[in-house]
């Protein structure tokens, strides 16, 4: 098979689909892979480490998109790339579809491109690996973010998260207690904050108040106690996922006005909708805005910024599906492993992801159903 690796295009996306080590591994299996000219370079890689793992550079994107017969990527691709994809094509990326322009959805459906996203490959216990090391960044730099942004300088209202003897401590509320959620609290209480996690799932209450000893409080969500808790908040962290699908709004506009000026929130379900009324897409460029004067910073690439890191996390869990990719093709891989097959969100000119046919009110056809189509055709 031809792996393509193209450079990224949103704005100051720094990070690239594949890693050297993971380009050899395509090469050894006998296939070829074309990384584009600098692809590499805002991760520290240069072209001249892709070439010796045996890639081929190549000049343009163009000619990585019409040679190649899967492309690997970060981020969905944007609508200067739509003219680029081929019929029948395979793109392995984050889309996040259900949250993204609607006008990608129907460009992959009109080109049959079959569409593998990352963030709904899932596991058998539920877990979704793929999405894993990208939110555990992201949680981090939430919280890492959020105390920039409380500086007075910044537009804050002057908090230090840690406090110092005799001041009181910033509060640090965090909506849901899943990776990211769990991954900006231990930021957080590093920071010495006072630190709150809010989820509906007992369980996971449980093993957070297990695994972080008394230094956070969790906190069962509901409207009363977000109301409560995020009202009071020097910084609010949204951290909500469902697996595909839009996320949920938990705090209210309404909720929003009654937060102190100088507040912040993150929103790192922002490139799934956002959890927040108030939030909306940012990029690098323009990371924050103010609502009631409330400042959002609401990046949907936030891992980009800190590119090596992320590239290295996220190519060390997406490249063994990308050999099983390559090596088996899109139908057999989907066949050959459940988990894989649930990253296919659309197949043959359908929607086979049914959050996401729900989300942009598409007709939606089993993975099944449309693998079956495909063949009998």
């Amino acid at each position: 098979m031809i792996v393509g690796v193209p450079k990224e295009t949103k704005v100051r996306e720094y990070r690239v689909g594949m890693v050297p080590g993971g380009v050899q591994s395509l090469v050894n299996r006998g296939h070829t892979v074309l990384v584009e000219r600098g692809a590499g370079i805002g991760s520290g890689i240069s072209d001249a480490a892709f070439n010796g793992a045996g890639a081929q550079i190549i000049a343009s994107a163009a000619e990585v998109w019409s040679r190649a017969d899967m492309i690997v990527k970060v981020k969905e691709p944007l609508p200067a790339e739509y003219p680029l994809m081929r019929e029948g094509q395979t793109i392995y990326t984050y889309f996040h579809l259900a949250a993204v322009d609607p006008e990608l959805t129907q460009v992959l459906l009109k080109k049959h491109i079959a569409s593998v996203a990352y963030e709904t490959i899932q596991l058998a216990d539920g877990s979704l690996p793929l999405l894993k090391p990208m939110s555990e960044v992201a949680g981090k730099m939430a919280v890492q973010v959020g105390a920039g942004w409380l500086e007075k300088e910044h537009g804050g209202k002057g908090i230090l998260l840690g406090g110092v003897p005799g001041v009181r401590r910033g509060k640090v509320v965090i909506l849901g207690g899943g990776i990211v959620g769990t991954n900006a609290a231990k930021m957080a209480i590093g920071l010495g904050a006072e630190t709150f996690i809010l989820d509906v799932n007992l369980n996971r209450l449980t093993y957070l108040d297990d695994i972080f000893v008394g230094r956070v409080t969790t906190v069962f969500s509901d409207a009363d106690s977000i109301t409560r808790l995020v009202r009071d908040a020097d910084l609010v962290v949204g951290a909500v996922l469902i697996a595909g699908a839009k996320a949920p709004t938990l705090v209210s506009e309404k909720l929003v006005a009654q937060m102190s000026p100088g507040s912040v929130i993150v929103d790192v379900a922002v490139d799934q909708g956002g959890c927040i009324e108030t939030c909306h897409p940012t990029t690098h460029d323009d990371p924050t805005y103010e609502v009631h004067g409330v400042i959002h910073y609401c990046v949907a690439n936030m891992p980009g910024a800190v590119s090596q890191t992320s590239t290295f996390a996220l190519t060390n869990a997406t490249v063994g599906y990308a050999l099983t990719l390559a090596d088996k093709g899109v139908v057999e891989a989907a066949h050959a492993d459940a988990a894989l097959a649930k990253g296919l969100n659309t197949y043959g000119g359908h929607v086979t992801y049914q959050a996401v046919a729900q989300a942009l009110k598409l007709p939606y056809q089993p993975l099944a159903r449309a693998l079956e189509a495909r063949r009998v055709a």
